[in-house]
């Protein structure tokens, strides 16, 4: 999976907007992915705000800055090499005006649709705002960013009935037990608000919902294979949006792997397509457990 990611990112300016629960160890994960094929570790997950993770670099904030859970923290992480480079931005909400003049650049941009910590930090006015801030966001980024960006709306994943994290901050903390209902009308009005602008949407709510048992205990993170699984989400996305196939070198028996469904599978979807009926795990994740699989028949409650 190495190697398809390497071509595929190759002279790409990769921008990820978002939060510590899918965002952040979504960047993590293609900056590990881009210099060998390892899983992050768990303690890789948890971090925030190193100096460097992977050979990358703290631009702002973070440890060179308070280290709160609050709605000032800020961090920005960028990933630079010979033909690839990849850049994260920590935030507190779906629209910042701060740094649009930096995506101006960008090719793929991924884009949270509803964030846990965006739904509370800001009280009980939080899901009224982030409707709000979506009309500016999604008319500004159309605006500034170049027509052959490749701009994804990332529908946030399910969270538990309890939870439990950094973003519940005291003030809000009685709005814990509706939150995974909030994240489903927040999901659901982004997405389509995302299509009417003519933005791809990644339905990740979707493709984990049946994998609700592999959650995290604090019931909003996610472990290290399911990061993997997104890292393959998006970059089937890329493949399909673009139109390009991807070749790994011949193997030891001369056999050359065509196409790029064999490694990234049916993941991803645009939304003039249709949901493809069989998810399918990434074939080189040969460390998963396949009496556990990601998807299954019997779908748990959200």
């Amino acid at each position: 999976m190495r190697s398809k990611a390497r071509q595929l990112l190759h002279n790409k300016f990769v921008v990820v907007l978002g939060g510590s629960a899918l965002h952040r160890p979504a960047y993590k994960d293609l900056v590990l992915l881009l210099q060998r094929d390892q899983y992050l570790t768990l303690p890789q997950l948890k971090s925030k705000g190193e100096k460097s993770f992977e050979r990358d670099v703290l631009v702002e904030g973070g440890q060179l800055g308070p280290m709160t859970n609050g709605t000032e923290y800020r961090e920005v992480r960028q990933y630079c090499s010979g033909h690839h480079l990849l850049r994260f931005y920590f935030l507190t909400r779906i629209y910042s005006s701060c740094i649009l003049e930096d995506l101006s650049a960008s090719r793929i941009l991924v884009h949270p649709g509803g964030h846990p910590g965006g739904l509370t930090w800001y009280g009980l006015e939080s899901l009224g705002q982030y409707k709000e801030n979506l009309h500016k966001f999604f008319g500004q980024i159309k605006a500034i960013v170049d027509h052959e960006c490749l701009i994804v709306w990332a529908v946030t994943m399910p969270i538990g009935e309890k939870i439990k994290g950094g973003f519940l901050v005291p003030e809000v903390s009685h709005l814990a037990p509706t939150l995974r209902y909030d994240i489903i009308e927040a999901n659901f009005y982004s997405g389509r608000l995302a299509e009417a602008y003519g933005l791809d949407v990644l339905d990740l709510h979707f493709h984990f919902r049946c994998s609700l048992q592999h959650r995290m205990p604090d019931g909003v993170h996610w472990p290290t294979l399911a990061h993997r699984r997104i890292s393959s989400l998006l970059l089937q996305h890329a493949t399909e949006t673009w139109g390009v196939d991807l070749y790994d070198p011949p193997s030891p028996a001369g056999r050359v792997l065509q196409g790029y469904r064999e490694d990234f599978g049916h993941h991803s979807f645009r939304p003039e397509r249709p949901e493809s009926p069989r998810p399918l795990m990434d074939s080189e994740d040969r460390t998963v457990d396949r009496r556990q699989p990601w998807t299954s028949d019997r779908c748990s409650p959200l």
